[in-house]
């Protein structure tokens, strides 16, 4: 199991990364899942991105209380409506189906919302 986690964890970070800089995907999830698979395969490689500059305080703030930095909770709510957006539009839904989407997205930014706030200023994701 450890060399299926090692493996999963990279391809995490992989997807994180990308997530950081392509728009509408979420990139600390998948460092977050990154982090709990070498938790369990590599501590050397989870120790390396809890310490990491950029990627570190926000998963150490995730880790101690559940915690999103408002930021990111802000691009969150924008990054949910534009996804809505995009997906109306483009795919001209039945009513149904947009309801469901709809109904999937507040889940999520409900789920945003019920985190705590971390107001600190240097958390840079």
């Amino acid at each position: 199991m450890r060399i299926i986690y090692f493996c999963l964890g990279w391809v995490m970070v992989a997807l994180g990364v990308i997530g950081l800089v392509m728009p509408l995907m979420p990139g600390v999830v998948f460092l977050i899942a990154a982090a709990a698979c070498f938790a369990r395969s590599s501590p050397r490689l989870e120790a390396w991105l809890l310490d990491h500059p950029t990627f570190g305080k926000p998963l150490r703030d995730w880790r101690a209380a559940g915690a999103i930095p408002r930021p990111a909770k802000a691009m969150a709510y924008a990054g949910m409506t534009i996804g809505f957006v995009v997906f109306w539009y483009s795919v001209d839904p039945s009513m149904p189906l947009a309801a469901g989407v709809a109904v999937l997205f507040l889940a999520c930014a409900a789920y945003v919302v019920s985190r705590p706030a971390i107001v600190d200023q240097d958390s840079s994701i």
